[in-house]
């Protein structure tokens, strides 16, 4: 499980430059509480004293019906449901619109350990912004031994055995104007299980390679800001391998596919010897992933013009063959 605390999310937050706009306005004490899940939860039911199935380990958001409802609850003297609801240990509490709670609620939520954070943001755009944030820290995570580039906009994968190489390969898409998101370990995340992100296993380490011969280089500082990226989804994985003269490689696009994670992802296997330009051919193939996701495969095109041209074949044959009876 990752250790995840409410003080993490206002650092991660003022790393995304205030992606979310939180400020601590109470509760200092209780921003050591661990977030445990990506749930996010709308108290108004506790609040009106059903507490059936509520989620008291998920961040509780107060937006303007709510926020309404605690101030009527206060008017009437019925502050019993709010005291049970900071009676639980959830992890904070947030008040949207830029709305403030009262000085009653900041004395319960103090009293018992819970952080209340304020946002500008309207409680839609906050819980969107928080869910995605959440999926990302929580999300399954692997890292694999390969190098991570982004070829005319396809986050291509390059794995392969140590000394195949990778990371020569990598160098020659930079130098043709692709960018390095991660060298030599790259940590991939599943997001909502519906794509692979992937970034450097350590951001301050990702954008260096390790050239034998040569060293280690730092792309940033050699091609520029531009040919470097901090994550990208991976949408194709390509395996670079010794050529084996006894192997029968593909030659014509048997569609290949490889699961990470849960998540398949197109894969190419490509071998390598003296002579064949590699990093070409995966511009090609990046080009080609391309024109699938627009509904176009070329495979698919040129089994479908051979068949064509036998069926066409056949019946001239046919029509020449037989004999005009009268």
């Amino acid at each position: 499980m990752t250790d995840f605390s409410v003080l993490d999310l206002l650092d991660l937050d003022l790393k995304e430059h205030n992606h979310l706009q939180l400020t601590c306005i109470a509760g200092r004490s209780g921003l050591s509480r661990k977030i445990t899940n990506t749930k996010i939860s709308r108290p108004g039911l506790p609040l009106s004293g059903f507490f059936e199935e509520f989620s008291h380990e998920s961040i509780q958001v107060f937006g303007r019906g709510e926020q309404q409802y605690v101030k009527m609850l206060e008017s009437q003297n019925m502050m019993d449901s709010l005291e049970k609801i900071f009676s639980y240990p959830i992890p904070a509490c947030v008040y949207c619109d830029k709305g403030f709670p009262s000085s009653r609620f900041i004395e319960i939520a103090e009293r018992s350990g819970c952080a209340v954070l304020q946002t500008a943001l309207a409680s839609a755009d906050f819980s969107r912004g928080l869910y995605q944030m959440l999926d990302e820290i929580f999300a399954p995570t692997i890292t694999i031994h390969g190098v991570l580039v982004e070829v005319y906009g396809i986050g291509v994968l390059i794995t392969g055995d140590s000394g195949v190489g990778k990371s020569e390969t990598a160098l020659e898409l930079i130098e043709r104007g692709h960018r390095l998101i991660s060298d030599d370990t790259v940590k991939l995340r599943n997001i909502s299980d519906m794509y692979l992100i992937g970034t450097g296993e350590n951001p301050l380490l990702a954008h260096h390679m390790e050239i034998r011969g040569l060293g280690i280089i730092n792309l940033a500082n050699l091609f520029g800001v531009g040919s470097i990226r901090d994550k990208k989804q991976v949408q194709l994985l390509v395996h670079l391998e010794e050529w084996d003269p006894e192997k029968a490689y593909d030659r014509i696009g048997e569609e290949l596919n490889e699961t990470l994670l849960g998540i398949s992802v197109p894969k190419l296997q490509i071998p390598v010897k003296p002579g064949r330009n590699v990093p070409i051919i995966i511009e090609t193939a990046a080009r080609n992933e391309r024109l699938k996701k627009l509904g176009y495969y070329s495979a698919k095109e040129f089994d479908q013009s051979v068949l064509k041209w036998l069926e066409s074949e056949s019946a001239r044959n046919l029509y020449y063959s037989n004999e005009e009876t009268f």
